[in-house]
């Protein structure tokens, strides 16, 4: 066979038909009969002598913008003469995996990288063909999303991961995560080591997220609440090992005598924002307030150790926490982490103690934090002083609205206006999906206000999660159930158009395009049927519009 000892590599600038084969082929000149004959996908890379025509007429159907790039990408994947034979079967459905996605042509560029560095094309490639439905999921992965095609340049044994895990058909619960991250760190001893292997054990399970959220085998509730699972399991793994390294280096913390006993100071996180109300994104900030028992006393240092107040221990244990969960190493990072929303904001300490806190709240609590704590919720550290916590807190997040109505509603219309505003100022017009009039933020509003109005008449009904609060509003007839169906609906799509942005690149945008084209490429991440640029964005946007319509009218009707 002429492949046995020749590729084929298409030439810019030459006939495009020229092949260059390996020297002193004497079938360099030689016509192939093929050609004579209807060419079929795998001849893209078996038949010499493919014309032009036919390798247009060939990648044409496949949606590629740049053909010729194609078919060089195509090529160089090919490799040797035995991996190219290996990859020739296994191109119709490769090809048809790509297709399926926003952008064929990122897809065979993420192909091309990839498999430069994967090893041995033609392990993978025979790999590939025994689990045709990793091939296809790949290829779903490299056309939509570059962060996820990066994930498997940086570890290319993650194709055999996604197999052996079975990654499409698993939903991991927090427990499980918990015991697989212990599982990941248990035999390291440097705290370094256990931070990387914990990145690593982040980049794998982020994948899986989206993996499952591309395929659309995992609804947008299932992903954010995912992602919010593993968000709680990473930071208590990260605040453990940052705890124990400051424990042998300066002993563990005890708060002042009392009642004749010494007892050991607690620290522990609150998460506020989506990761509290279990809805995070692929690319939030997770909002994190630091608290501890008492900044008081001092640690129990022995021989060797170096004595800290309470205060100082905290506060190195916050900053190191932090440093931790935001710092990139080669095996990537963790999370962004705002703390603006603890007690005074950017002026108050990084770490408050509980009493410091309550009182705070209870005497100088403004009513934008009475909103943001009802997602709040404890996450790492002593979760049940942090449960004591949110407890003593929730006649601060109740407040006396019933009495006086409209200081809420002027609460969360001054808001609405101020942040309306920049976007106006920014150019954004109704492009934001969060901030925009009729997005996400206006139904969190929606759901935080009628909540704080009503909680004394229905206690029970304050809840931190979305969804399952616009749920509780009207099984008690605060929303009609045309409105609850209306803003659950706008919800789910509003944060799977963030999601399906966010997870092109990693990047924390909430802005959609404005080109055609990249708005048609956000409605295939999203399922939308493939039909021109044009006619899909459009089919896209009026859904976008009628959402947001929805809850435009909603909000001017409940707050007007």
């Amino acid at each position: 066979s002429i492949l046995n000892n020749a590729s084929i590599v298409r030439v810019g600038g030459s006939p495009y038909n020229h092949l260059l084969l390996t020297a002193d082929d004497p079938m360099t000149s030689k016509p192939s009969s093929h050609s004579k004959q209807t060419a079929t996908i795998s001849d893209l890379l078996l038949s010499p002598h493919l014309d032009r025509s036919e390798v247009v007429r060939l990648l044409k159907p496949f949606g590629f913008r740049d053909w010729e790039k194609a078919d060089a990408n195509l090529q160089h994947m090919a490799g040797d003469p035995r991996s190219r034979e290996l990859l020739a079967p296994l191109l119709p459905d490769l090809l048809d995996s790509v297709a399926e996605t926003a952008d064929p042509d990122q897809a065979l560029n993420e192909w091309d990288r990839y498999l430069e560095v994967g090893g041995n094309r033609a392990q993978l490639f025979s790999y590939f063909a025994q689990v045709p439905h990793i091939l296809h999921l790949v290829c779903v992965l490299f056309g939509n999303s570059p962060a996820m095609a990066q994930a498997f340049i940086r570890d290319p044994l993650l194709v055999y991961w996604v197999h052996n895990e079975q990654v499409l058909k698993s939903r991991p619960t927090r427990v499980w995560l918990k015991a697989e991250l212990e599982r990941a760190i248990e035999v390291l001893t440097t705290r370094d080591r256990r931070l990387d292997a914990i990145r690593r054990f982040f980049r794998r399970e982020m994948l899986r997220v989206g993996a499952r959220d591309q395929v659309r085998v995992a609804t947008v509730t299932e992903s954010y609440d995912a992602l919010s699972n593993l968000a709680d399991v990473v930071i208590q793994g990260v605040f453990k090992i940052i705890l124990e390294d400051l424990q042998e280096r300066h002993g563990v913390p005890r708060e002042p005598y009392s009642r004749g006993k010494a007892h050991d100071a607690k620290f522990f996180i609150v998460a506020m924002g989506k990761l509290g109300g279990r809805e995070l994104n692929y690319s939030s900030d997770v909002d994190l307030v630091y608290l501890c028992s008492s900044t008081d006393g001092h640690t129990d240092a022995e021989d060797g150790q170096t004595k800290l107040s309470n205060d100082v221990f905290f506060h190195q244990l916050a900053q190191e926490l932090t440093m931790a969960l935001t710092t990139a190493t080669a095996e990537g990072f963790l999370y962004r982490v705002d703390l603006r929303l603890r007690p005074e904001g950017d002026v108050g300490p990084m770490v408050s103690s509980l009493p410091d806190a309550l009182r705070y709240y209870q005497s100088r609590g403004r009513d934008w934090e009475r909103l943001a704590f009802l997602k709040a919720r404890p996450i790492a550290g002593d979760l049940e002083l942090g449960k004591k916590f949110m407890r003593k807190l929730r006649p601060f997040i109740m407040g006396d609205f019933q009495q006086h109505p409209g200081v809420i509603v002027q609460t969360v219309c001054s808001l609405r206006e101020q942040i309306q505003a920049k976007v106006v100022r920014r150019g954004e017009g109704p492009r934001n999906v969060k901030l925009s009039p009729g997005g996400i933020r206006d139904i969190e509003w929606i759901s935080q206000s009628l909540q704080l109005l009503h909680c004394r008449e229905y206690p029970r009904m304050l809840g931190k999660n979305t969804m399952k609060a616009l749920q509780r509003l009207e099984a008690v007839d605060l929303l009609s159930a045309a409105q609850g169906q209306q803003l659950r609906q706008a919800y789910v799509f509003l944060r799977d158009v963030e999601h399906k942005l966010q997870m092109v690149h990693e990047l924390q945008t909430h802005l959609l395009p404005s080109s055609i084209q990249d708005v048609y490429q956000c409605a295939i991440r999203m399922g939308y049927r493939r039909d021109s640029p044009q006619l899909t964005a459009d089919h896209f946007l009026t859904d976008y519009r009628r959402h947001t319509g929805h809850v435009q009218h909603l909000v001017n009707t409940l707050f007007p």
